[in-house]
């Protein structure tokens, strides 16, 4: 797929990018960003700086926790995890998106 195909794509899927990544525990932006990167065989890859809005956005809405953490000789990280609204937006974008694809394929692809 043309990388603009794939721009496009995951400018409304950033929010169930983050909730599936937060799924296995907590991360830091950055880290959140990475394993977006890793998952997707690098196709798909955020600026951190474009999570953050997203991420507060979550937060504020209530389908993440998030806390500040600091380790000696690091700079202090915001740690988010899901909360059990998180949990359940995740399965119902879950279940949106599995019927989602099933459509497209039903009109894509051919019939065997």
């Amino acid at each position: 797929m043309p990388p603009d195909a794939f721009a496009e794509l995951k400018k409304g899927s950033a929010e169930t990018l983050i909730l599936a990544i937060l799924e296995d525990g907590p991360r830091h932006g950055y880290d959140i960003a990475r394993q977006i990167d890793a998952r997707s065989g690098g196709r798909l890859s955020f600026h951190v700086a474009s999570l953050y809005t997203t991420l507060y956005r979550l937060e504020q809405d209530g389908r993440l926790a998030g806390r500040w953490v600091e380790k000696a000789g690091q700079r202090r990280r915001r740690f988010y995890r899901l909360t059990p609204a998180g949990r359940q937006q995740l399965e119902a974008r879950r279940r949106s998106w599995r019927e989602f694809v099933a459509a497209i394929d039903g009109v894509v692809l051919k019939p065997a």
